[in-house]
């Protein structure tokens, strides 16, 4: 009986009759629509984007070739050579992270003892050309200078929750 029954409620499309009554409900309330760029959709305060390297107030890069960012990487996107000064600090000489390998888990940003990289607000980006997803040292400083301020006020807000 109960194989009879489902054969009569298959032949009637009751399945099909729920799913027009879903879209029609939907389809006479408000859209959601946000018209990309001149508006701008709201991102969670733990939004991860594009990395930065940062500098001191001296203008002393702040990256101490610890590698502690390149061995928690999950995805390994991080590649850092080194090399020792004769004040005896190291430095380091190559510093690279390929954005198609990275999955911003921002692990390298927690992992970082002087908070030399950090994953910034920025989420609009885009590459043209081959290899132009390996953000290199002199890229990342230069992302790091020209969005220091923010960055900077990010970390004081962020340690004002903690």
């Amino acid at each position: 009986m109960n194989t009879i029954t489902r054969y009569l409620k298959s032949l009637m499309l009751l399945e099909l009759g729920k799913g027009a009554a879903v879209t029609l409900r939907y389809f006479f309330e408000p859209k959601f629509t946000i018209h990309y760029p001149e508006e701008k959709t709201p991102k969670s305060n733990r939004f991860r984007g594009l990395h930065a390297l940062r500098r001191y107030p001296n203008g002393e890069e702040r990256c101490i070739a610890c590698k502690l960012c390149e061995a928690v990487c999950p995805a390994l996107a991080i590649t850092i050579d080194s090399t020792q000064h004769e004040d005896g600090t190291r430095r380091t000489t190559r510093y690279e992270i390929d954005l198609f390998k990275c999955v911003f888990c921002g692990l390298c940003e927690e992992s970082c003892p002087v908070d030399a990289i950090v994953e910034t607000g920025i989420l609009e980006y885009h590459f043209e050309n081959r290899g132009e997803n390996i953000l290199t040292k002199e890229q990342l400083l230069a992302i790091g200078d020209r969005y220091e301020e923010t960055i900077a006020a990010n970390l004081r807000q962020d340690a004002a929750y903690r």
